[in-house]
């Protein structure tokens, strides 16, 4: 699937409702632009046995204190089920990993809060050099995005007002 075709599933999934469509519209040109500097157009993400992406906490060797949440993104399924978090015992079965779209991982990397970056490993069979995206790097692209679209709009209101819903439309029978 390329990038357009998942930008229109993310719109066509988004809740109906009158707003978030608009958003998602408003926001791909921004995680185009972040899913054009990866090289591919899904990865594999490791799940946890609940079903959500597999978080991984690293630590500062120099500076334990400090923490970040990452997930990594494979390339390969092979990949995904031959990386072991150093922290997982090698007596637990291996988790599972599902193919998701590039453009998912990062509107969802978008809304996870907790998670810092997501690490995409680009070439097959490389486990150790990734590419980090991280979320606040996201986030503030987004913001910036709509505070953009914010200030056209205040600009150059729309000819065609909202409907009041406190008025009954006139063709009410």
């Amino acid at each position: 699937m390329n990038l357009e075709q998942q930008m229109q599933a993310l719109i066509d999934n988004a809740p109906q409702d009158g707003q978030t469509p608009m958003i998602m519209e408003a926001i791909a040109p921004v995680l185009k632009h972040f899913a054009d500097r990866l090289q591919h157009s899904q990865y594999y993400i490791l799940q946890s046995p609940h079903q959500s992406w597999l978080v991984t906490t690293l630590s500062n060797r120099n500076q334990p204190e400090l923490e970040k949440n990452v997930i990594y993104a494979f390339t390969t399924p092979q990949d995904s089920l031959s990386f072991q978090p150093h922290s997982q015992p090698q007596t637990q079965p291996q988790n599972p990993a599902l193919a998701i779209p590039v453009l998912q991982i990062l509107f969802q990397m978008f809304a996870l809060t907790m998670v810092d970056s997501v690490i995409f490993f680009e070439v097959p069979g490389n486990t150790v050099n990734g590419t980090e995206v991280r979320r606040q790097d996201l986030a503030t692209a987004i913001q910036s995005q709509l505070q953009q679209i914010r200030t056209i709009h205040k600009k150059n209101p729309s000819p065609n007002p909202p409907p009041n819903p406190k008025k009954p439309p006139s063709n009410i029978a």
